[in-house]
């Protein structure tokens, strides 16, 4: 088995560090150009092939993608609403994952869509949802664009805004 990308080691390591100290690690003192740009980052947990975590932002909210990647994979280890924390003793059984969004982008239409190569997010005022591209289960625009919507507690029946974004997934 190959080593795991840089932000993949990076996003495991900050957990690990978060859960047996209770603080964010600092960034790396040297970090590899494609952790050192800002850029909305998502990290996801996995844990026998099912999602254990999955937290991230659309937008940058830190200084560098590598303090994005540090806050969102504690974010998704100890706050995803929908499981129990992770516990140190689970990280060696962990598959992670962490996508770097590009900039999205403003659609017109479903068309312009396809859940394979893009993310989606849908947004009304100021509730929005975003589903990340090729994930399992999701294999039109419709299917994706009503998860989105769920997510942000959209209505089906609402006018939305679309835009579409490709992401670099690492594993």
């Amino acid at each position: 088995m190959s080593a795991p990308s840089a932000p993949v080691a990076l996003a495991r390591e900050s957990l690990r560090y978060y859960l047996e100290h209770g603080r964010l690690m600092d960034k790396p003192a040297e970090v590899p150009p494609m952790l050192s740009g800002q850029a909305g980052t998502f990290v996801s947990f996995k844990k026998g092939g099912q999602l254990r975590g999955c937290i991230g932002t659309f937008a940058p909210t830190q200084p560098t993608v590598a303090e994005e990647i540090i806050q969102n994979a504690v974010s998704a280890g100890t706050e995803d609403p929908r499981f129990w924390p992770i516990e140190l003793s689970e990280l060696p059984e962990l598959e992670v994952s962490v996508d770097v969004l590009q900039t999205p982008e403003p659609v017109d239409s479903l068309e312009e869509l396809d859940p394979k190569k893009y993310g989606v997010i849908v947004r009304k005022g100021r509730r929005s949802g975003l589903l990340l591209p090729d994930l399992e289960g999701v294999d039109t625009a419709q299917a994706q664009v009503a998860i989105a919507r769920q997510k942000a507690g959209i209505r089906p029946d609402e006018d939305v805004d679309l835009y579409r974004f490709t992401v670099i997934r690492y594993k």
